[in-house]
């Protein structure tokens, strides 16, 4: 009982993991700021800010734009929950962990689910959803468009379509697309969109940004019954973070200061310049990847998450031991396959302030020698040498892209 607990010190870890990423000092910064009241005058009025930099983030002119004093998972249960009554169907697009469970929440509501189902590593088919949609009245079609747990990337647009033909609203998860990959909520037309705060954004984890539109609110007024949650019950946090400001709930008001922050760096750089760096990024990584011999889990370039790249583990090759190594040699994390690809794949995130050229050559050098000491020959340097490569074309691309501008103008 007399053992004395010795100070917090943390390792210092690269995080290339699908969540969470480290932060830029920044946002390190915002978080140590002196806590105020959350019914403080002060910062019920910096609280527009955090929602006017959301909004720009987002894309949207939702009135209803806030973050949910949650991670992920209680934005998917407070996307579900909300607009779902009995005598409902929807339809949820599950091709992995997270889009499953979307499903699964959806299931303990008294709404009729429907599941359109695709295995891991490929987009759910927006034709098997439309068959399922025929002849029903669907309220809702949910999807993930950035599937982490196996690195897929899901287009939005033919769900918008499908969507508009049965009358149905359409809610995404963004929590690993959001400030990584383009996403426009108002031009793709999408009345649900949420994200966690960890992902791309680079901020700490325990807040979930989310905006619904006029045709959700409308839903959300006209329900017969109460919203099973009370916590996650939109219509009573939305006066929390309306003109009213009506205590709700006491916010994570430091975690509040760090997302501030976060969303005003992102749009510092600016979002198209933000997208184009993680492409570039993972461009490099998948080069450096092929060259070394390893194959990817989605095979279809366009399907393939910017924020979150599938590795598949070589045959003979113990995933855990790889993973374990590269943690205790070189302080980098990277993540293995859960469910039915636990074991079988490695996923290499690429987000927010993690996404830089000089991670993905300090990775690639890591992963060759760790392997090499597992037994895996590749051409040595070949990783690190393919996506130089890579970077050089894209910086000359960049460079006579700039030089065409020039003439023109």
């Amino acid at each position: 009982m007399s053992e004395q607990i010795p100070e917090l010190l943390p390792p210092t870890r690269l995080m290339l993991t699908p969540g969470p990423s480290n932060m830029d000092p920044r946002v390190y910064r915002a978080l140590a700021t002196p806590l105020v009241g959350h019914v403080d005058p002060w910062f019920t009025q910096m609280m527009e800010s955090v929602q006017v930099l959301m909004r720009r983030v987002f894309q949207t002119s939702n009135r209803l734009t806030f973050p949910l004093s949650a991670s992920g998972s209680g934005a998917i249960e407070a996307t579900v929950l909300n607009p779902l009554e009995e005598g409902d169907e929807v339809i949820i697009c599950t091709n992995g962990w997270f889009s499953e469970r979307m499903a699964v929440i959806a299931e303990r509501t008294p709404a009729k689910v429907h599941r359109a189902e695709a295995p891991y590593g490929r987009p759910v088919d927006p034709e098997d959803v439309r068959k399922l949609a025929r002849g029903r009245k669907i309220k809702m079609i949910g999807l993930a468009h950035g599937e982490t747990s196996s690195g897929v990337l899901t287009n939005i647009e033919p769900f918008r379509q499908i969507a508009d033909e049965c009358g149905a609203l359409l809610a995404v998860d963004a929590v690993a697309t959001l400030g990584g990959v383009p996403l426009d909520v108002d031009k793709q037309r999408i009345d649900i969109c949420f994200s966690g705060s960890q992902k791309a954004l680079s901020a700490p984890p325990g807040m979930a940004p989310m905006t619904v539109n006029s045709r959700v609110e409308e839903v959300l007024r006209a329900r017969k019954t109460k919203v099973q949650s009370w916590y996650f019950d939109l219509t009573t946090v939305m006066n929390y973070w309306g003109k009213e400001r009506t205590y709700h709930h006491t916010p994570p008001i430091s975690l509040i200061f760090a997302l501030r922050e976060a969303l005003r760096m992102a749009l510092e750089e600016g979002l198209p310049a933000r997208w184009e760096r993680h492409r570039q990024n993972q461009q490099a990584l998948i080069a450096g990847i092929e060259a070394m011999g390893l194959d990817l889990f989605v095979l279809n370039p366009a399907e393939r998450l910017p924020t979150v790249t599938a590795v598949k583990v070589p045959q003979g090759m113990d995933d855990a031991t790889v993973r374990a190594q590269l943690l205790e040699e070189f302080n980098i994390e990277i993540a293995g396959g859960f469910g039915p690809v636990k074991g079988q794949i490695w996923r290499v995130g690429l987000m927010g302030y993690c996404s830089q050229k000089n991670n993905v050559l300090l990775f690639l050098a890591a992963l060759e020698k760790v392997m090499l000491d597992h037994g895996y020959r590749s051409r040595a340097g070949s990783g690190v040498g393919a996506a130089v490569k890579s970077y050089m074309e894209t910086g000359a691309a960049a460079a006579h892209q700039r030089e065409l501008a020039h003439q023109e103008g």
